[in-house]
């Protein structure tokens, strides 16, 4: 059956079929291999779209921002301090405004109910670019890479994320795991595993069986072996800083290291990283909590930087995917 997501927004892939999955992930295949064969073919031509980000980035401004110029829409950058969303408008009646001037709205924040509500709204679709429990676009790319390093289909993949399993990116994961039918295992102590959502648990394990997955949270890291990807998280999110040495205690057994990758049998391994990462000293972040006798790297350098790792095409494929999502959802 043809799979058609015109007018629809991309909040979570909880709303969206494994079919409807594939076809994404298809699509952005499909559209970085147009660009690097210099094929050119505007979808977007005389679309609008804004940026709304109440949390600062990188990848994903520049993704969306890149991809949309790519296929020739004009972009809008708001940040929170350059609209009156929240403060002198309120949520609704910022999304009823600017519904009637663009033909797209991203937003990146924290509660998972603004993108929700801007979507109810608006009236035009909405793409999640990172909420505290959700970053869609954010396992599309991850996917296209594995689909491109890993022989398996997603099926038959297993993902092992270590650190900090009640973040919105191990969430992220165990939606989209369960959506594919694919293994996904959380790593953690067992003191984060008892705050995790209890709703986002029990919904996605009943899917990952409904669609011949698995989703496992442990803290025995018994877990790695077999594994196809050992995914890399930071251990405290933006707005979570004063956490940093707590996390720092609580999270140091979960560093992934060159014995991780050993543990898991498996001489093809995958590493991802969502990014930005500490693997190094050379930024003021790691270097300050250094001084203070706090290591805040949750991978080494080693790794990071060794044969294993795939970082650099996966966020590169953030930029793809997030196109796929706005062709898919409001191209011609």
């Amino acid at each position: 059956m043809a799979v058609n997501l015109k007018g629809r927004s991309f909040l979570t892939l909880q709303d969206f079929t494994p079919e409807e999955i594939r076809y994404l992930l298809d699509l952005g295949h499909d559209l970085k291999a147009k660009r690097r064969a210099g094929i050119c073919d505007p979808a977007l031509k005389g679309k609008h779209i804004v940026l709304l980000f109440e949390k600062t980035s990188t990848r994903t401004r520049c993704s969306f921002e890149v991809a949309a110029t790519q296929e020739s829409a004009h972009v809008t950058y708001l940040d929170a301090n350059s609209s009156q969303m929240g403060k002198k408008e309120s949520l609704e009646d910022s999304a009823k405004v600017l519904g009637r001037f663009f033909d797209g709205i991203e937003y990146r924040g924290y509660e998972q109910k603004a993108v929700e509500d801007l979507a109810k709204f608006s009236g035009v679709p909405v793409w999640n670019g990172l909420t505290d429990a959700d970053h869609p676009t954010q396992i599309l790319a991850d996917m296209m890479t594995i689909e491109e390093h890993c022989a398996k289909p997603l099926n038959k993949v297993k993902v092992v994320f270590p650190g900090d399993v009640r973040n919105n990116m191990c969430y992220a994961w165990m939606i989209g795991a369960a959506k594919m039918g694919m293994h996904f295992v959380g790593l953690g102590p067992e003191q984060l595993a008892k705050e995790m959502d209890p709703e986002i648990v029990k919904r996605t394990f009943a899917t990952a069986r409904e669609n011949g997955g698995l989703i496992e949270i442990t803290d025995d890291k018994n877990c790695l072996k077999d594994a196809d990807v050992i995914y890399g998280d930071i251990w405290a999110s933006m707005g979570e800083e004063a956490l940093i040495p707590e996390r720092a205690k609580l999270l140091s057994p979960y560093r992934v290291t060159e014995e991780t990758l050993k543990a898991t049998g498996n001489p093809d391994v995958l590493y991802l990283h969502c990014l930005p990462s500490f693997h190094d000293l050379d930024t003021k972040l790691a270097k300050e909590w250094e001084e203070k006798g706090v290591d805040i790297r949750e991978v080494t350098d080693e790794v990071f930087r060794g044969r294993h790792s795939v970082v650099f095409d996966e966020a590169e494929n953030r930029m793809h995917s997030i196109k796929a999502v706005l062709v898919a959802t409001i191209g011609k």
